[in-house]
Formats: structure tokens, sequence, C-alpha cells
């Protein structure tokens, strides 16, 4: 059987393959490198809100919020609240696997060139360490 032909049966036998799916179990279904900033679940669940993701949401066009769906509603309203007041669309993801991620700040669609997406405070390090 020639390969085009075996491609077209495991798709229509298995469905289409997903890319790279340890990474989007990891940020909430979305990939490392559209990734703005990622927030750990302690420090999601912290009162208040982070400026660092506020910021990039009034400054940033064309992103997409994802946040953890094992967390209370109570605990990330903030985000959705700022989120809605500025016209960054969100979804609410019920991850699969273990993560230590609560929220992610993504692009919608292109990559975002950024060293570094975390911000590294006492929560991070408390998740990180658990994980």
């Amino acid at each position: 059987m020639d390969k085009k032909m075996k491609e077209i049966l495991d798709h229509a036998i298995y469905g289409t393959p997903e890319i790279k799916p340890e990474e989007r179990a990891l940020f909430l279904t979305t990939f490392r490198e559209r990734i703005h900033v990622a927030l750990t679940k302690s420090q999601v669940i912290k009162a208040g809100t982070y400026d660092e993701v506020i910021n990039v949401m009034k400054t940033k066009r064309n992103l997409k919020l994802f946040l953890n769906g094992n967390l209370s509603y109570s605990i990330y309203s903030n985000y959705i609240q700022q989120a809605n007041a500025n016209g960054v669309p969100f979804t609410i993801v019920t991850p699969t696997t273990n993560t230590p991620f609560g929220l992610v700040l993504a692009d919608g669609t292109d990559a975002v060139s950024r060293q570094s997406f975390v911000i590294e405070d006492d929560w991070y390090i408390q998740d990180t360490e658990e994980n």
C-alpha cells in the first residue's frame, strides 16, 4: 500500500495526529512558543492578580487566556474580569494530566520571542519543587 493511502486510512481510523501532545497538556492546550506569561496554580490562588498578566492584556493584541478548570472559579474570577475588560477571550481547560500551571496567557496564533514566560517568586518555586 502506498504511503499516502496508509496516511489516509490511519487518519480515518485513529484521527488526526496531535502535535506536541505533552507540551499542550502541560500548558493548558497551547504551545510554549505562544506564551506571553504563565502562572502556577499557587500563583493564581494567591490573593489579587499579577500586574504582569494585566499589563500584557492591556498592551498586546490577539491574546487568549487559558485557565485551569481544576481550580475554583472564585480563584481566577479577577483574571476573567480583566480579560473581559480588555477584550481577551478565555477558555477554562480541565487538564487530563498533572500540570503545575493555573493560568496561561498566550498569543492566539503566532509565536512570541520571549526567553522566560514565568514569574519566579516563592509561589512558583513551591509549585515547581512539588512536580
